[in-house]
């Protein structure tokens, strides 16, 4: 029998203590996965979310993976609660790991003390990805024994890390990620009062780029003028990236349009107040704000060996290395952008200097089914949780193993959601997430359990 969403609501609100409650321990555990993933502060953290998951029904463990080396990995929470052996099952994720905090002095809160101001929960991890976590728990409590599908569990370790021990986790344990439905809660809402699914994620592929021009350095004085540094030929590569209006301008990186279709586009005022952007800078690229942020191509330099201004001398400077983190459009294959980016970068070598391209990650992006069962039900419970129609968006991230577990069980439908919305400021100081955004979060999940357990 369908439970009505008032029904849900009521429940959902008479256990929210319990609800913020998870937040708050989840937060204080300080899982922050770049301290070491092997830690003994994880495994702390993975036996706590088995803790809360056993408390609303599933069978759930802590397990440690391995490493594509054999060697030890993060620690992983997997479990299952079966309701009927024909019903149809889904797994649920989130992970348990959070960012670290540089420098706590950016904060205007204890970072792993959840402090509530109005309406909004602060502290690290609040949203990206306790409340994912909350979420999941949230709504099985809700619907307790009125659940009507079978749910696997699957809390990773190390998503913060890069999620390398991922693969081999699933090779390992195979039947417990098989599932009709999965539905991964990182990621987040339009706003805290408008609800989304997430249409798409772009891909990534990162390469070093080494640039020479010299064998050892020499004199700015006496040899100035005829050749020029390393860092200045690097910087005249790293320029030829993009045209003058700041669109990619690298051969055989693929763009696209929103998928599904552009429903709202992406308010520049809000989004420069969200990024903290000059008031003199003119964004870049041409399209709508939303097809710049989720389905085009965008290449970031993450890193420049020169050396500092602080005891900096006059020499010219014999080699670099700069690396770019491309992020690529959902439907390309990341392996094709890494190629155009090598061809590029190899083939434009200011005044013939020695460029070389070492390729790094590479990571498929993703695109939503927005014609499956799972995304009409979804929809229609976001809708029925937050009183409006959800608004269907990109994120610019990626996610890296959502298509790794699609390619594994293509039979899947897969839905992302998640608590975040544009001024959570995940893995930046002062993150945060909406409490009663939150609340119609777990509601809109519950609604979806149960819709898919009658189809």
């Amino acid at each position: 029998m369908e439970i009505s969403a008032q029904e849900i609501r009521a429940r959902v609100a008479a256990d929210w203590q319990g609800i913020m409650d998870v937040v708050r321990q989840k937060v204080a555990l300080r899982s922050v996965s770049a301290q070491g993933i092997t830690g003994d502060h994880m495994k702390e953290s993975a036996q706590y979310v088995a803790r809360i998951m056993r408390e609303v029904g599933v069978d759930a463990r802590v397990v440690q993976s391995h490493n594509p080396d054999g060697s030890a990995g993060a620690w992983e929470v997997i479990g299952s609660l079966e309701t009927n052996p024909d019903a149809p099952t889904v797994l649920l994720y989130a992970h348990h790991d959070v960012q670290p905090v540089p420098d706590p002095d950016e904060w205007d809160t204890d970072p792993f003390e959840v402090t509530q101001v109005g309406d909004r929960l602060y502290g690290r991890g609040t949203c990206d990805d306790t409340g994912g976590i909350a979420i999941h728990y949230g709504a099985l409590k809700a619907l307790g024994d009125d659940l009507g599908v079978n749910i696997k569990i699957f809390f990773e370790g190390e998503e913060e890390m890069g999620s390398a021990s991922f693969i081999p986790f699933i090779e390992e344990h195979h039947d417990e990620f098989d599932s009709d439905v999965i539905i991964v809660a990182d990621s987040g809402n339009w706003a805290p009062d408008v609800p989304s699914l997430t249409t798409s994620l772009r891909g990534n592929a990162t390469c070093d780029v080494h640039v020479k021009v010299l064998e050892h350095p020499v004199h700015s004085g006496q040899y100035g003028g005829p050749i020029l540094d390393a860092n200045t030929l690097a910087a005249m590569l790293i320029a030829k990236m993009y045209d003058e209006d700041g669109a990619l301008a690298i051969p055989g990186v693929e763009g696209g349009d929103p998928i599904g279709g552009l429903q709202r586009d992406v308010e520049e005022t809000d989004m420069r107040a969200a990024a903290g952007v000059v008031d003199s800078y003119r964004l870049a690229g041409d399209g709508s704000l939303a097809s710049r942020l989720w389905t085009k191509p965008s290449a970031t330099v993450i890193g420049f060996d020169a050396h500092p201004v602080d005891g900096s001398f006059n020499v010219i400077s014999p080699e670099t290395t700069f690396r770019v983190s491309l992020r690529v459009s959902p439907l390309q294959d990341p392996h094709a952008a890494m190629n155009a980016m090598v061809e590029f970068f190899e083939g434009n070598a200011p005044f013939g200097a020695d460029v070389h391209v070492t390729p790094l990650d590479a990571g498929m992006g993703w695109a939503m089914d927005p014609d499956c069962e799972a995304s009409a039900d979804a929809a229609a419970a976001l809708e029925e949780a937050f009183g409006v129609a959800p608004v269907n968006k990109g994120e610019g991230g990626s996610i890296p193993f959502i298509p790794e577990l699609q390619k594994i069980f293509p039979d899947a439908q897969v839905l992302v959601t998640g608590p975040e919305d544009p001024i959570s400021n995940a893995h930046s100081p002062n993150e945060s997430v909406s409490v009663s955004g939150l609340e119609k979060d777990v509601i809109a999940e519950a609604l979806l359990l149960d819709k898919l357990g009658r189809n």
